[in-house]
C-alpha cells in the first residue's frame, strides 16, 4: 500500500525524501503544476536556529496593542468575525507567560539545532545545491535599549545549544562591511551573530530535492486538487482527489495553512491559521555593496538573506486570514527599509514582491506526529522557521512512522497538546 504525503513544499518533500529513503512507497499530491509554488515560493531563505522565538511572550502583548490600527505594523491583525481566529488568539493569550514562552522556545530549538545538522547531513550525502551560504545570522539593531534587552535573553538560548556572540558595531562592520554607510547613518547601536546559522532559497532546494527524491521512486502528482480525507473505524483509508480516489494505508498532511480545513470534517481540530508574510528580491548581482551575512532587522522583523546574484528580504505579518493578495503599502515599506539599510546596493531591474501564508501554531511550535485517526500523521504549523526546521521534521516523523526511535524527542510537538 501507498504513503501519501499533501503538499509538495519544503515541508511535504523532505517528508516524503526521508520516507522513500527509508523503504515506503511515497505519492505527493499537490494542488499546483510544481514543487514549492506558494509558502516556500521567496521567503526569507534562513535556516535560523536563532529566530526560535514564540511569538507569544509577555512582551507581546504592549507591542500587539500599539500596533492596532497601524498599516506599518510589524504584525497587522485585521480583526474579522471568524471562529477559527478567536479561537486561535485565546490560546495564543494562553501562552503569553514566560513559562510557557520558555517551554515553547525549548521545543522550537530542540527541533531548529537537529533540522540545521540534518540539513548539513544532506547536504553532505547529496551535493545538492540551492545557493547556500554558511556564514551565520546577524541580529542588528538600532536602538541600544533593544539591543540591551535582546543581549539578556542570549544566555537563555546558548543554555538550551545554540552559540550566539553579542558584538559591537565594529565588529558588526568586519562581520559585514556592507553595513557600514548603515553604520554612518546610525542606524546600528550594535548586534547578536549566530555563526552556525545559514541562509539558501527554499524554493530552489525543495525543486531539487523533488527530483532526488522522484530518482529514488517518489511520485509526484501535481495539479491534483485535494478534496476530502477518507477513513473507515478510525484508520486513515485515503484521499479523494480531483484525479479520483487514492487509497493509502498512511498519510501525513503537510499543507501549511489549509491543514486545518481538511481536518475538521473528520473530526480533528488542528489550531494553525495563517498569517501572511511578504518578501522583496532585487537583483544585485555581484555587489560587494549587498550583504554576503544574512541579517535579521530585530526592530522591523525584516530578514535579508544574499542568494547569489539576489538579496532577498522578507517579514512582516498579517493575520486576514486566507488572502494572498499582495498590499503594494507594505511591500513598499519592505523595500524602503532595504533601500535605506543599502543604499549603494546597485540592485538593477523591477523589484519582485511576493506574499505567502505561514501556518502558526498559538505558541509558535509545529505539530508533527500521529492523530486520533490511525495511519494519519500531521508534518504542520511551523510558522516563520518551516525551511529552518524541514529537514529535521521531515527526519523525525519518518523514523516515527517507520517504528523507529528518532533522533531527537518529539516531546511536546504533537497535537494532543492542544486537548
Amino acid at each position: 500500500m501507498t504513503t501519501l504525503v499533501l503538499g509538495a513544499g519544503v515541508i511535504g518533500v523532505t517528508t516524503a525524501y526521508y520516507l522513500a529513503r527509508a523503504g515506503h512507497k511515497v505519492v505527493v499530491l499537490e494542488r499546483q503544476p510544481g514543487a514549492a509554488l506558494e509558502t516556500s515560493f521567496a521567503n526569507g531563505g534562513q535556516i535560523s536556529p536563532c529566530h526560535s522565538n514564540p511569538w507569544a511572550t509577555p512582551a507581546t502583548l504592549p507591542k500587539i496593542i500599539k500596533w492596532l490600527g497601524r498599516d506599518d505594523a510589524p504584525l497587522k491583525f485585521r480583526l474579522k468575525a471568524d471562529p477559527a481566529l478567536w479561537s486561535w488568539s485565546l490560546r495564543f493569550l494562553v501562552n503569553c507567560t514566560k513559562g510557557r514562552a520558555d517551554i515553547n522556545t525549548e521545543r522550537m530549538l530542540r527541533l531548529a539545532l537537529y533540522s540545521r545538522d540534518t540539513l548539513a547531513a544532506l547536504r553532505r550525502d547529496t551535493a545538492i545545491q540551492y545557493d547556500q551560504l554558511s556564514k551565520g545570522i546577524l541580529h542588528i539593531y538600532q536602538d541600544a535599549r533593544e539591543l540591551a534587552a535582546a543581549a539578556k535573553r542570549v544566555q537563555a538560548m546558548i543554555d538550551l545549544g545554540l552559540e550566539r556572540l553579542p558584538l559591537d558595531v565594529a565588529a558588526c562592520l568586519a562581520l559585514e562591511p556592507a553595513l557600514q554607510t548603515a553604520a554612518d547613518n546610525g542606524l546600528i547601536s550594535g548586534g547578536i551573530f549566530t555563526p552556525g546559522d545559514e541562509s539558501g532559497d527554499a524554493h530552489t532546494f525543495t525543486t531539487a530535492l523533488a527530483q532526488l527524491a522522484a530518482e529514488i521512486g517518489v511520485e509526484f502528482r501535481y495539479d491534483c486538487r485535494i478534496d476530502r480525507l477518507l477513513a473507515k473505524d478510525a484508520q486513515i483509508t485515503g484521499v479523494e482527489t480531483s484525479q479520483g480516489v487514492i487509497q493509502a494505508k498512511a498519510c501525513v498532511i503537510a499543507l501549511g495553512s489549509y491543514s486545518p480545513l481538511l481536518l475538521k470534517p473528520i473530526g480533528l481540530d488542528l489550531p494553525v491559521y495563517p498569517a501572511k508574510g511578504y518578501s522583496v528580491t532585487l537583483e544585485v548581482g555581484d555587489s560587494q555593496k549587498a550583504p554576503f551575512v544574512s541579517l535579521i532587522q530585530d526592530e522591523l522583523k525584516l530578514v535579508y538573506s544574499r542568494l547569489g546574484g539576489r538579496l532577498r528580504i522578507a517579514g512582516t505579518a498579517e493575520i486576514a486570514g486566507y488572502n494572498t493578495e499582495i498590499d503594494d503599502r507594505r511591500v513598499r515599506r519592505i523595500l524602503q527599509a532595504a533601500q535605506a539599510l543599502f543604499p549603494d546596493c546597485g540592485y538593477t531591474g523591477e523589484p519582485e514582491f511576493w506574499a505567502g501564508l505561514r501556518p502558526k501554531t498559538p505558541d509558535s511550535v509545529p505539530v508533527i506526529g500521529p492523530t486520533k485517526i490511525a495511519g494519519l500523521y500531521l508534518n504542520t504549523g511551523h510558522g516563520t522557521l518551516g525551511w529552518t526546521m524541514a529537514c529535521g521534521s521531515g527526519k523525525a516523523l519518518a523514523d516515527l512512522m517507520c517504528g523507529n526511535e528518532p533522533e531527537i524527542s518529539l516531546d511536546g510537538l504533537a497535537i494532543n497538546r492542544f486537548h
